[in-house]
């Protein structure tokens, strides 16, 4: 059983929270543990129930564990996930501390190193899954929701593959950042991203070849950026996210690179 020290006087639910969350991360509770009851906990903190489903709250927020009523109910930790980052870049975006041209700079510089990385290391069942995804992007469009994930699928199967979990999880968090400027925009999916337009890189990291890669890759990103730039100008200045939002905020300065003029996106 987990030992938990008493906490002091203050910000109690706080401390409480974190002796939590750090037993969660030293693995002394793995994903789909339930927690002590409350009023175990609040045995062992020596505070009230009150101070204990405070702190199982906060948690709960942070994306550590899922409360669920009932009999059989209780604090259950969750499986971390890359989701959780993305969650939370968008949640910047949205107050206006990112932007899409920061996201784009950063595109640029990471995804053509993991395609790069991905064709060292691609093997047959890879290769099945990038052929695979390649022949559902190119299929017509049914809603946007499921033309978007076919679309990116490419991106996160070479993320995946790079064998570097940061790069794959910035990779991930532009996905799900560019999805909801595109979903707020609402724009033809045929010229977000007409088919085909990732087969060179695909084609490149079948072949094993990392530098063609990392160049189809920087080509595509390049193709991508100026298109979304437009998109999130149209989304600051007129589209909101949500239907309870006010007016938008002035666009954001788009200062991109003067060599780079990319036209379409994907």
């Amino acid at each position: 059983m987990v030992k938990f020290k008493p906490v002091r006087q203050g910000r109690i639910s706080e401390e409480i929270a974190q002796q939590l969350k750090e037993s969660i991360l030293s693995g002394l509770f793995k994903a789909g543990d339930r927690l002590p009851s409350e009023r175990d906990l609040a045995e062992q903190f020596r505070v009230s129930r009150v101070v204990i489903r405070e702190a199982l709250r906060a948690l709960e927020n942070l994306g550590f564990i899922l409360t669920r009523q009932g009999a059989t109910g209780g604090a259950f930790v969750t499986d971390l996930t890359f989701e959780r980052l993305a969650r939370a870049f968008v949640d910047l975006f949205l107050a206006g501390k990112i932007s899409i041209p920061e996201m784009y700079e950063v595109r640029r510089l990471v995804e053509p190193e993991v395609a790069r990385l991905a064709a060292h290391r691609i093997n047959e069942d890879y290769a099945i899954l990038l052929k695979e995804a390649l022949e559902q992007e190119e299929l017509p469009p049914v809603s946007f929701p499921e033309d978007f994930d076919r679309k990116t699928k490419v991106h996160l199967l070479l993320a995946q593959m790079c064998g570097n979990r940061f790069f794959e999880a910035l990779v991930r968090s532009a996905m799900e950042l560019t999805m909801k400027v595109i979903e707020a925009v609402r724009p033809d999916p045929m010229f977000i991203h007409p088919a085909g337009l990732h087969r060179p890189v695909v084609e490149a990291v079948l072949a094993g070849n990392p530098e063609a890669a990392a160049e189809a890759m920087r080509k595509h990103t390049a193709e991508f950026g100026e298109t979304l730039i437009q998109m999130e100008a149209t989304y600051r200045g007129k589209a909101p996210l949500f239907p309870w939002e006010g007016p938008k905020a002035e666009p954001v300065s788009h200062a991109t690179d003067p060599s780079v003029s990319p036209t379409r996106a994907s």
